[in-house]
């Protein structure tokens, strides 16, 4: 047997990540052959592995087991010198192809201080102890002013407002597009008169017998909650979709008034 390609074995140099404490060993052939196969890798004893370092012939010796759902598993294999390290499935099979690593393994005596290449480690290169790299001062960020947290009334209150559009927006439990009305400028009027900006309600039959029509002014009574508008789904006519978002969601308009 055959454990290294002359010129490419320089194993000293070679990074191995071992197993942390026990790992699964095989019970048996069967169990073998049966976790290889779901690996991807053929059903032989042995597999190349390739890297700057070295060109030799490994042996799975177990496995790791991880992930919240214990599916994924990390190789542990074994070196011809003795060395254990892990490596994951899919990168042991891809140094199988004959023209894996080629150019690397070619250049292998003029960089006698690479670190290997494994399925756990793709780090770049740390700068130099001695050498700190200049750090570019950030500017720093804009704090973006917060609107103001409006405090909504629980009663019911006096609205002012203008129809900016109809919408469609999807209703989680009929599974179906509902039809809307988008408000603009509406504003609270009392004492201290409330703005509110952007809301919605629902295009009921009350609001369709006002045949109402974006850019009409109304004022009406209702109750608002914070509530977003649900976006539609598989809408055909784009301009039912709205391209801003709204928060809040009148309730029962009642008492409207076309100005």
């Amino acid at each position: 047997m055959v454990n290294s390609v002359a010129g490419t074995n320089q194993s000293h140099l070679t990074q191995y990540i071992p197993p942390k404490g026990e790992y699964e060993q095989f019970e048996n052939e069967a169990h073998y052959l049966e976790k290889v196969k779901e690996w991807g890798l053929s059903t032989k004893k042995e597999f190349w592995y390739k890297d700057r370092n070295q060109h030799c012939l490994v042996t799975i010796k177990g496995y790791e087991i991880f992930g919240d759902t214990v599916e994924f598993n990390t190789l542990v294999i074994e070196f011809p010198d003795g060395n254990l390290t892990c490596i994951h499935p899919a990168y042991l099979k891809e140094m199988q192809s004959s023209s894996f690593g080629k150019e690397i393994i070619i250049q292998n005596s003029e960089a006698g201080s690479v670190k290997a290449k494994t399925a756990q480690v793709n780090a770049e290169s740390a700068p130099s102890a001695d050498v700190k790299p200049e750090k570019t001062p950030k500017k720093p960020k804009e704090k973006k002013e917060k609107s103001p947290k409006l405090v909504l009334p629980e009663e019911k209150v006096h609205f002012t407002g203008r129809v900016k559009q109809f919408a469609l927006s999807w209703n989680h439990f009929n599974e179906d597009n509902d039809e809307v009305v988008v408000f603009e400028d509406v504003r609270i009027e009392q004492e201290e008169p409330i703005e509110v900006g952007l809301a919605w309600g629902s295009h009921s039959k009350t609001l369709k017998k006002l045949e109402l029509a974006p850019g009409m002014d109304l004022e009406f009574d209702g109750k608002i909650v914070k509530k977003s508008l649900p976006k539609g789904k598989d809408v055909e006519d784009e301009s039912l979709l709205l391209d801003v978002s709204v928060g809040y969601k009148i309730n029962n308009p009642s008492k409207i008034v076309k100005k």
